[in-house]
């Protein structure tokens, strides 16, 4: 095994170039423990690391820390002592959603992968609405988008390929497949992605088949899938962890826990490139400002009206807009926030200053009167 083969590059040796000076690593995580970390270098071996101080504070937010498929600067510990991350590679991708709740935090599903593989089916699982949530942050990520439309061997040839038209229609750019894991078809479709060097990631809902297409990519049964449910037509999935995983014939893979919402991490710009057909109607409403209500001239409504705009679509573009704003409202009031503590911890370490350098500071006004008696 070499560096090359889990996925470095020219770049990555570029960026890693002042830390070999220091007698560091490169090493690429393939776990993060919380505590500790995956560490896996070019010759195969694979350490258990921790991150030190210096990297976590100079993380703005949790998204800066190092996260699975982050490329590190290595201090390996001899015998007794330990493994260290003295420094993150600058991400040449990053896949991620906002944090699930209420929080306005990013959370890194994945770094530095060139393919996002969304796993679907024709049937319980199939949404367009939440796939245009998968190809508004696979875009935003710089990965390319890849859908399989798995266990087809559940639904009529009919359902399986109306549901892949339609995903198609979404994102043009996007590879789709009709697959089923079961008669290994998933199998030979992905193989044209994992080439060597190359991170896929696999994403999609619990049960539609991920750790079937896993199993038969690593050759053997790596992760546990339960008998399929007769209601819901889906299996158990039991990944609970990220985990980055080279397999045999080549090819990087980071498997995900089901995910089961995909909450909006992402800009105004990349939410109109992926609905570029209603930013072009919009842009042929008789006035600038129109609301796309009961407006005169309003080509969105007059699309809606006419069925030439699939009513789901533009509901699914609006949400997405609202979340996209009420994000941008919540990250402004963090940030107005932090800034306001911070100038109150500047003005608390200014008036600590003034008081080491004047001790008749510390005196109240009376004392400095009477001479500190």
């Amino acid at each position: 095994m070499t560096l090359l083969d889990i996925g470095w590059n020219a770049a990555f040796e570029e960026a890693f170039a002042p830390y070999y000076k220091e007698g560091w690593v490169p090493a690429r995580l393939t776990r993060d423990n919380k505590i500790t970390y995956g560490a896996l270098v070019g010759d195969g071996d694979e350490y258990e690391a921790i991150m030190c101080g210096k990297v976590y504070h100079d993380a703005e937010t949790d998204a800066d820390l190092p996260a699975v498929g982050d490329w590190v600067a290595l201090e390996v510990g001899q015998e007794d002592q330990e493994h260290v991350i003295r420094a993150r590679l600058p991400r040449q991708t990053c896949f991620s959603r906002k944090m699930a709740g209420k929080s306005t935090e990013e959370q890194v599903i994945a770094a530095n992968v060139d393919v996002v593989v969304v796993v679907t089916d024709a049937g319980t699982d199939f949404s367009l609405r939440r796939m245009e949530r998968y190809f508004t942050i696979i875009t935003r990520s710089g990965a390319k988008a890849v859908v399989l439309v798995n266990k087809s061997d559940l639904y009529e040839k009919a359902d399986n390929e109306e549901a892949a038209e339609q995903i198609r229609a979404l994102n043009p750019e996007a590879d789709v497949h009709i697959t089923c894991a079961t008669k290994k078809r998933s199998l030979s479709v992905l193989r044209q992605y994992l080439k060597k060097g190359q991170t896929v990631t696999l994403i999609g809902s619990s049960g539609v088949g991920k750790s079937s297409v896993l199993n038969q990519l690593l050759g053997d049964e790596y992760q546990w899938t339960d008998d399929v449910n007769e209601l819901t037509g889906k299996g158990r999935h039991t990944t609970t962890a990220r985990e980055l995983i080279i397999l045999p014939k080549g090819g990087i893979l980071i498997d995900n826990p089901g995910i089961k919402e995909v909450q909006m991490w992402t800009n105004e710009i990349t939410l109109r490139e992926g609905f570029a057909d209603i930013e072009q109607l919009a842009l042929q409403c008789k006035f600038g400002d129109c609301k796309h209500g009961k407006d005169a001239g309003c080509a969105i409504r007059a699309a809606l009206e006419a069925g030439k705009l699939d009513a789901g679509r533009y509901e699914g573009f609006l949400k997405l807009d609202d979340e996209i704003e009420k994000l941008r409202r919540s990250r402004k009031k963090r940030q107005m926030t932090v800034e306001r503590r911070s100038k109150r911890e500047l003005r608390a370490q200014v008036r600590q200053y003034e008081k080491r350098r004047d001790p008749e500071h510390e005196l109240e006004p009376r004392e400095r009167r009477q001479g500190g008696k």
